[in-house]
């Protein structure tokens, strides 16, 4: 496998290259690695950069220069696979890597163009790049730190780089786990002791341990990564088990209700109650309550529940799953004292608004791992009418950011936003790899 590195600064790569596995792979004739710096490509006394068009500073190599390095390198070793770096770029990530190994395979040569200053001209990105990566969401001084980063990542995919295969098949991230713990001596260090499995010689039990402790990593750690990758049924089970109950309520008292948003009860509507109760269903919620504390109204749903629990078993067997967990009752007090008494412990409480409420305690859709780390049952409460009053929403540990689209228009119905939010916490939302 040949690799050409085009650098402005191709010295900060001698030491990477002659360390480790890369360096034992040149030796080996598995990879030939050809560094090189834009300036060879230059006329003399030729700058390799300008300056941008239009206001701002900065500089940008010149595409001209990047086009003699590419020919230059593709006369020697063949048309290769062109990498450019940018924060713009696709994120590096597993699949990124497999996509690139394997289509660099194909030509036998990897071409690294990492770029210095304020990047390259649009044009030689746009006219050559095969593939543009990025690192993250952050802006380094060049992409040589970048190139280093996707070399090292690619190369495991190299057959003869690393010495067992089995070593890059069951890394973190090659498959919808992160990678297990791993432990060797001393047995005990400053009072942590070696799981007494992995000594225990049982190897069906090993692997059992290792899975286990792989999906709850992943869950707590790398949910992200999870719900975007490709699980199998087993895998996907296993998942479940460690992702926290989750619960809602649709509290139908301690409310905004008309134009004035005054504080008020609402009525209890049977649509809100079947939609919200598929959804919950749908995503994995263990209980649904609805909350109100007049008396005809909750007879009115408990008439209803009884009907979907009985002769409406028959009659919609999906609608039965769904409504069969749901529960009234007429204060949020007892709802969470109702979790508590289910799980163990007290819930905590995700309040919603379509407001913004600018609170230090604010989380987005992202941020199951800060809930999550306090190992607790999780409660979202809903608001009917024009939302929840802000004493109840004061209660609450957590306020989830506002379901938002790309307009000024904000009134989803409470059944639709209950909805988008189940989805956007919980959702399996696989990416092709």
């Amino acid at each position: 496998m040949k690799i050409s590195i085009i650098s402005v600064v191709p010295d900060i790569y001698k030491p990477f290259l002659k360390s480790s596995l890369l360096q034992k792979a040149q030796e080996k004739g598995i990879l030939t690695i050809d560094l090189d710096a834009f300036f060879s490509f230059a006329e003399p006394k030729e700058r390799i950069d300008a300056p941008i068009y239009g206001p701002g500073a900065g500089m940008l190599i010149r595409p001209e220069v990047v086009q003699r390095a590419i020919e230059a390198k593709e006369r020697e070793y063949g048309r290769g696979y062109r990498i450019f770096f940018s924060p713009q770029g696709d994120k590096l990530n597993q699949c990124v890597v497999q996509e690139i190994a394997k289509k660099a395979m194909e030509t036998e040569h990897l071409m690294l163009l990492p770029a210095r200053y304020e990047g390259m001209d649009a044009r030689a990105e746009e006219y050559y790049a095969d593939k543009i990566v990025s690192v993250g969401d952050f802006v380094l001084m060049g992409g040589d730190l970048a190139a280093m980063m996707l070399l090292e990542a690619f190369a495991r995919y190299v057959p003869g780089v690393v010495g067992k295969e089995e070593s890059v098949a069951d890394e973190s991230f090659s498959g919808p786990f992160v990678e297990y713990p791993h432990y060797t001596e001393p047995v005990d260090w400053k009072g942590m002791k070696v799981p007494d499995i992995l000594r225990s010689g049982n190897h069906a039990a090993i692997e059992e341990w290792r899975m286990k402790e792989a999906a709850q990593r992943t869950v707590f750690g790398n949910f992200g990564w999870l719900r975007s990758s490709k699980m199998d049924e087993q895998q996907r089970k296993l998942a479940e088990e460690y992702i926290p109950n989750h619960y809602c309520a649709l509290l139908h008292e301690e409310v905004l209700i008309g134009p004035e948003k005054k504080k008020g009860t609402t009525s209890v509507t049977s649509l809100d109650l079947h939609d919200i109760a598929r959804s919950a269903r749908t995503y994995g919620l263990k209980g649904y309550f609805v909350v109100t504390p007049l008396k005809d109204q909750q007879k009115i749903v408990r008439r209803l529940l009884q009907f979907w629990r009985t002769d409406g078993r028959d009659y919609n067997r999906e609608r039965y799953e769904a409504v069969k967990f749901v529960d009234v009752l007429d204060h949020l007090e007892n709802v969470v004292a109702a979790i508590e008494e289910c799980e163990g412990t007290r819930p905590l409480i995700v309040g919603t608004s379509a407001r913004d409420m600018g609170h230090a305690r604010t989380i987005s859709f992202y941020d199951q791992k800060k809930v999550w780390a306090e190992r607790k049952p999780v409660l979202f409460i809903f608001g009917t009418g024009k939302g929840l009053q802000e004493e109840i929403l004061d209660k609450a540990d957590f306020l989830l950011k506002p379901v938002e689209g790309f307009s000024d228009f904000n009134h989803l119905s409470v059944r639709s936003a209950a909805a988008i939010i189940f989805d956007r916490w919980l959702g399996i939302n696989e990416k092709d790899c």
